[in-house]
C-alpha cells in the first residue's frame, strides 16, 4: 500500500507541476487573460486530474501485479494530489499581476520539483543534482516550449 501511494504522490506532484506551468506559459503568453489561465488551472485541475488517474489506473492493471486495493489507492492518491497541487497555482493568479504569478508559479514548480527530486534522489542513493538538474531541464524545456506556442498562436491567430 505504501508504494501504492508514493506512485499516486509522485506522478500527481509532477503532473500537477509540469501540466499546470506549461497550460499557464503557453496560455499567458498567447492571450495575456488573467480570466483564461484562471479558467485552464481549474479545468486542467479537474480533467487532467481524472484523466491521469485513469491513466495510472490502467497502468497498474496492466502491470498485473498489484491488488486492487493497490491500484485504488494509487489511482485515488493521485487524482487529489494532481487536484490539489494544480490548483496551488491559483494562488499567485489571484494574488498579483498575471506576469508576476507566472514568474511566482515558475518558483513554486521549480520549489516543488526540486524538493521532490532531492527526496527520490536520497531514497534512491542517486547524485542529487544530476536528478534535480533532469527534472529542472525537463521543466524548463516545457515552458520555452509553451512560450513559444503561446507566442506563435498569439501572433499567427490575432486579429
Amino acid at each position: 500500500m505504501r508504494e501504492s501511494i508514493a506512485t499516486g504522490l509522485t506522478f500527481g506532484t509532477t503532473s500537477g507541476v509540469i501540466t499546470t506551468l506549461g497550460l499557464m506559459v503557453g496560455l499567458h503568453a498567447g492571450t495575456e487573460s488573467r480570466l483564461v489561465v484562471i479558467g485552464a488551472i481549474v479545468t486542467i485541475a479537474i480533467a487532467d486530474a481524472l484523466s491521469d488517474g485513469l491513466g495510472i489506473h490502467i497502468s497498474e492493471e496492466g502491470e498485473g501485479i498489484h491488488t486492487e486495493g493497490q491500484i485504488w489507492t494509487a489511482t485515488i492518491v493521485t487524482v487529489l494530489t494532481k487536484f490539489l497541487m494544480a490548483m496551488t497555482f491559483l494562488i499567485p493568479v489571484l494574488l498579483f499581476t498575471l506576469t508576476m504569478a507566472i514568474w511566482v508559479s515558475i518558483g513554486w514548480g521549480a520549489i516543488v520539483l526540486t524538493a521532490l527530486s532531492y527526496r527520490l534522489a536520497s531514497r534512491q542513493k542517486k547524485s542529487r543534482i544530476a536528478v534535480i538538474a533532469e527534472h529542472l531541464l525537463v521543466a524548463a524545456l516545457v515552458i520555452v516550449i509553451t512560450h513559444s506556442v503561446g507566442d506563435w498562436v498569439a501572433v499567427r491567430f490575432s486579429q
